[in-house]
């Protein structure tokens, strides 16, 4: 099979950078303030170590909605520049790998399967989720914008439709190749300024006894365990369930099942359907359970942000003077992980070539590039055998036990990791 090229129909930006001060789900005009991270360059445009071209950069600043508690982006980049040259591969993590199986073996074994039936993602990257489908012999089809990667996803017999995702797109793919009984969004709903759209999108496509199964890293999670490093133009949504919730509703989608998972430092996966369950349903029940739980917590209150904001801001200095310290003792650090969440961690806290040697990363697609901002060379891991560093900044800390399993000789050696959040803390 090959991929099917046809880009959807959006809207374009006439200038890269756009600023909204009204809520992009409810219409609210009066956002309130929660971080702002400076001006920064794009967290995944990794640059040729010979260019000259001056690096943009962009406000980074994320609000709230104090009507449906939805936490923003004050300011949308045209996904034009975010996401046509996309670097990131599902198939680079083993932790993510097992995480999809393990995913797709419970839909699958809770649902019956027809000869008919079909599964579309959103978001497909380079096909390793819908592979476990195509291997159960089930039809599959992507929906992917970056072209490159769709063709990684066609190569290994995924096909898939190139274009960024919304209701046009939604109603041109049923009418052409029919609804879908599954529809996989993983980290993906988070990236669509056109909020409304998604989710319109996601009705169209939609067999009437379907499910939509999302997940969504979760805004509970990211500020108990200050990853403000997850924050970053790609993401221009940080959901809870209360927001998530009332986004739905009114599309006349249900959330019918909830369950909160360890991916990406904590996610939310939520299964979506037309037709709300009766009460009692054990999943309708949870949904109840975690609605209740966000209450209590402050969702619609100031004290959780302005705590977190305070907290973030602590967090930088405590980081900033642990790698000074190891620095004036002698050591050498580099980091590992060219990932878009240590973008933002070294350009938020000023780290570049005065504190990190290089950054290593298992990607061959990032190897011989260099971060933005920072302007870090990005290694291969191999360099560690060679000329190991003292300390590893770990910059990608969401899969901290598989990257400290794969380095056991590093560390046996006598390397030491330092992961940065919720506190800096040293591996021996």
């Amino acid at each position: 099979m090959t991929s099917e090229v046809g880009y959807a129909k959006n809207a374009r930006m006439t200038v890269d950078i756009v600023r909204s001060d009204a809520c992009r789900s409810c219409g609210t005009r009066r956002l309130i303030p929660v971080l702002d991270l400076g001006r920064v360059p794009l967290a995944n445009a990794l640059r040729d170590p010979e260019s000259k071209q001056e690096e943009a950069r962009y406000p980074l600043e994320v609000a709230r909605c104090p009507r449906c508690s939805l936490v923003q982006l004050t300011h949308l980049v045209d996904p034009a520049l975010l996401f046509r040259d996309y670097p990131y591969r599902s198939s680079y993590s083993d932790a993510y790998l097992d995480h999809v199986r393990a995913a797709v073996e419970q839909i699958y074994k809770s649902r019956t399967w027809k000869p008919a039936s079909r599964v579309m993602e959103i978001g497909s990257n380079d096909g390793a989720l819908l592979a476990c489908y195509r291997d159960r012999g089930i039809e599959v089809l992507g929906i992917e914008p970056a072209e490159e990667i769709a063709q990684l996803a066609a190569d290994r017999g995924i096909p898939s439709v190139l274009g960024f995702f919304g209701f046009e797109l939604a109603r041109d793919v049923a009418r052409r190749m029919g609804r879908a009984d599954v529809v996989h969004a993983n980290n993906v709903m988070a990236h669509v300024p056109d909020l409304d759209g998604f989710i319109r999108g996601l009705h169209e496509i939609l067999a009437p006894d379907g499910r939509v199964v999302i997940e969504v890293p979760y805004l509970l999670d990211l500020m108990e365990n200050l990853a403000f490093d997850t924050i970053y133009h790609e993401h221009v949504f940080y959901f809870s369930l209360t927001a998530l919730e009332r986004a739905f509703s009114v599309r006349d989608l249900a959330i019918v099942d909830v369950e909160r998972i360890w991916i990406h430092g904590g996610s939310l996966r939520v299964h979506v359907a037309s037709a709300d369950p009766e009460e009692g349903d054990a999943g309708k029940e949870r949904v109840h359970a975690m609605l209740a739980d966000e209450k209590e917590w402050g969702i619609l209150e100031d004290a959780p942000y302005e705590a977190f904001r305070r907290f973030v801001a602590n967090l930088r200095v405590e980081l900033r003077r642990t790698l000074g310290r190891l620095r004036k003792e002698g050591n050498r650090i580099a980091a590992y992980g060219a990932s878009a969440k240590g973008s933002t961690l070294l350009n938020f806290c000023g780290f570049g070539r005065e504190s990190l040697e290089y950054v290593v990363d298992r990607s061959a697609l990032k190897q011989g590039r260099v971060l933005p901002g920072s302007h870090l060379p990005i290694l291969s891991p191999d360099v560690l055998a060679e000329d190991p560093p003292d300390y590893l900044l770990l910059l990608t800390w969401n899969f901290a036990d598989e990257i400290l399993a794969q380095q056991a000789e590093y560390r046996a050696r006598g390397g030491k990791f330092i992961v940065p959040v919720p506190e800096p803390r040293v591996i021996e």
